[in-house]
This record gives C-alpha cells, sequence and structure tokens, in this order.
C-alpha cells in the first residue's frame, strides 16, 4: 500500500536534518534490558528515557516495533493488559524506551489494576532521567476518560507529553483532521502537554520517521546537557 502523503500538521515539519538524525538512531541495536514489575526492580540506566503509554488497546507495542524496525521487539497480542510490568529497551547506548502497562483494560483483577496504577504513578514521579512520555492515543476514538486521568498523572507528575495518535490509516483524511483539531483544543488546557501532536500508523509508515526525529532531538539535547 502506498503511503499517503503527510500534512504539515501530522509531520510537525520536521526538517530533513532532523529526519536523518531519527533513522540513524533507530538503526542502532535495540536491546531489551529488564521488565520491572515493582518500583525497587526499575534499573539505573544513567541514560535519558521516554516512555510509551496508552490505552491497552492503543497498539502500543506494534508502533515500538515500528519505530525499532523490529518485528517482536515488544510483544503485541489480541489480549489488552498484556504487558504487565514496564519494559525498558536500551536503543544504541543513548536512549532508553519504557514500555507502560496499558491503561483502561476491561477484565483485569482490581487488585492487579491497583498495583499497576500505583507502579506508573511512581515511576512518572521519581524518574530523572525521563524526559518525555509518548501518550498514545487511537486516531478512531480520540481522548478518553482513562486518557484524561493519565494525562492529569502526567500533569501532576511534571512529566512533558507528547500525543501520539495511532492507527491513522483506520481513519479518513478529514475526520483525522478534525481529530487532530479537537485533540489541539483540550491539550491546550494541559500544563505538560506538548503542543505538537504527530499522527502515525505502523501500518503505511506515516509519522514513524518524525517521531523517531522527535525522539533523536530529545537525546541529542539530554547529550548537551
Amino acid at each position: 500500500m502506498p503511503r499517503p502523503a503527510p500534512s504539515k500538521s501530522e509531520t510537525g515539519a520536521a526538517d530533513a536534518e532532523a529526519l536523518e538524525d531519527g533513522r540513524r538512531l533507530f538503526a542502532q541495536v535495540c536491546e531489551f534490558v529488564t521488565g520491572a514489575a515493582a518500583v525497587e526492580h526499575i534499573p539505573d540506566t544513567g541514560i535519558p528515557e521516554v516512555a510509551f503509554a496508552g490505552r491497552s488497546n492503543v497498539g502500543k507495542s506494534t508502533l515500538l516495533n515500528a519505530l525499532t524496525g523490529r518485528a517482536t521487539l515488544a510483544r503485541t497480542s489480541n489480549a489488552p493488559g498484556r504487558t504487565r510490568e514496564i519494559n525498558f529497551f536500551k536503543l544504541g547506548g543513548r536512549l532508553i524506551l519504557a514500555d507502560l502497562p496499558g491503561y483502561g483494560y476491561a477484565h483485569a483483577p482490581r487488585a492487579r489494576v491497583k498495583r499497576w496504577t500505583w507502579l506508573i504513578d511512581a515511576y512518572l514521579r521519581e524518574r530523572a532521567g525521563l524526559r518525555r512520555a509518548c501518550l498514545l492515543i487511537d486516531a478512531r476514538h480520540g481522548i478518553k476518560s482513562a486518557d484524561r486521568d493519565m494525562m492529569a498523572a502526567l500533569d501532576g507528575a511534571a512529566v512533558s507529553y507528547q500525543v501520539v495518535l495511532t492507527k491513522c490509516d483506520k481513519v479518513k483524511p478529514p475526520a483525522l483532521e478534525a481529530r487532530l483539531q479537537e485533540v489541539k483544543i483540550e491539550l491546550a488546557r494541559h500544563t505538560a502537554a506538548h503542543p505538537e501532536i504527530l499522527a502515525t500508523s505502523a501500518r503505511d509508515g506515516r509519522g514513524i520517521p518524525e517521531l523517531r526525529a522527535a525522539l533523536a532531538t530529545l537525546a541529542a539535547r539530554a547529550k548537551l546537557s
């Protein structure tokens, strides 16, 4: 399937140099570090970190696999809530990717949901090397109540976050543009929200180079600081 030409609002108008930096970063080896089911198991890496958060069926693992070009880096499943711990991946010794447990799971036991929620909140508040969270939102459905809870948690923890729309290949262009505007208006009310929204599709590749570029820029800034 040919990739649709991205609009400026989808790409954030990343320049050629930034896109190349992103390509080079994500061409490096990405390896699993550890899975942490408790705060005391979270590794001390000393490397800038980006977290990926989203509803349990938003396509988070699929997006991570698309970003790194590795089909089995993060496990995907038809059963929402499969990720039960924070999984850490090291990218070329320059960036840590943290895959957070999906939220909004309807079928998990209440005690387990409470434990995951506490783990995520403690991670967000205590992780000094966390440079940004990518908040994944399904482009077909927009921001839901569970997403708003996560946005409030990110605001409260003073963690900068960027909304990344997923599954954009499943939304027609006019509806996608309307969704982008809708999300932009809501984000304006949140103190920790990054103003740039990225629209992506792991299926046709749109937005993947631009997201890589944004994360490479974060890694470069952290190295200089």
